[in-house]
């Protein structure tokens, strides 16, 4: 799946291998976000013309994106971005910017959507996006100590899972109290499902038999790999352990380098060959 391929080697990681500090994306994020909400204090108007007003999503179609850009007032933008700005920055880094907007986006969709079909009524704020970006961090880093209020060390799998039960029992249970609950369901549902699904073109095309895998090969150069495109070879029945081994090694070093890659320059950076190499090791482990 795409989340463990893309994102599987980093779980488990301790907080102590995470590096602090801003990273592009998310502060063009903090940045729009805040001119937005200067933008709604001088022009009023702005705040109701740019939110999510489900009942009239055919005449404002734009409120499925620009809600998340919309906040109700000081205290309900600086939450929002101070999770953007603590949990933002490791995911992408590990992303590369586009693909980490995209993940953010999808996450404020997501939100969008579940808010329209559940609660019909005004919805502004960047919750279902953050929330989604809270999500994908716990799932890289589960254990990762948080520390609530600045004191209290919590997992971030138990804080994030802490905080999707309130939000699911207080919509189902209709306790709003002015917060769209559904809105943060919804960017938790739509970012897991876009981390757990290959959403790529090339990932919904069943490949026929016979057509290229890739395959990693010796380059002539003593510890290194570069990647091939050969057919599938016949099983072979004979085929030593030592060979085996062998092959799952130079594999695994091959992956370790596309890693480093996406890490460094975004999923988007990656060749054909590089992204079949990790469909091929994906459909392994799914078999085994």
């Amino acid at each position: 799946m795409f989340a463990e391929r893309t994102y599987g080697r980093f779980r488990g990681e301790s907080a102590g291998g995470l590096s602090m500090g801003i990273t592009p994306m998310v502060k063009r994020l903090l940045v729009a976000n805040v001119a937005v909400f200067v933008v709604t204090l001088l022009w009023s108007p702005a705040r109701d013309l740019l939110a999510l007003h489900p009942p009239q999503l055919l005449t404002r179609p734009w409120g499925v994106l620009t809600y998340m850009f919309v906040h109700a007032g000081p205290w309900h933008l600086a939450i929002n971005m101070l999770v953007l700005f603590f949990f933002g920055p490791p995911l992408e880094r590990r992303w590369g910017s586009p693909e980490f907007l995209r993940f953010y986006l999808v996450a404020g969709l997501g939100g969008a959507v579940l808010s329209a079909v559940f609660m019909p009524a005004t919805v502004v704020g960047a919750s279902g996006a953050v929330y989604g970006v809270m999500l994908a961090f716990a799932m890289n880093w589960p254990n990762a100590p948080i520390h609530v209020y600045g004191i209290f060390p919590v997992k971030a799998k138990w804080l994030v899972g802490f905080l999707f039960l309130v939000s699911l029992l207080e919509g189902v249970s209709g306790a709003s109290g002015g917060i769209a609950h559904f809105a943060h369901l919804g960017g938790i549902v739509a970012a897991f499902l876009y981390l757990k699904m290959d959403w790529r073109p090339a990932a919904l095309v069943p490949r026929r038999p016979g057509t290229p895998v890739v395959r990693p090969k010796p380059s002539g150069r003593k510890g290194k790999v570069s990647v091939s495109a050969r057919k599938e070879p016949a099983p072979r029945e004979h085929r030593s352990r030592a060979g085996n081994e062998d092959d799952e090694r130079r594999m695994l070093d091959e992956v370790d380098r596309v890693l480093d890659k996406i890490s460094e320059k975004g999923i988007g950076s990656l060749t054909s060959a590089e992204r079949e190499l990790l469909d091929e090791v994906s459909r392994r482990r799914r078999s085994n």
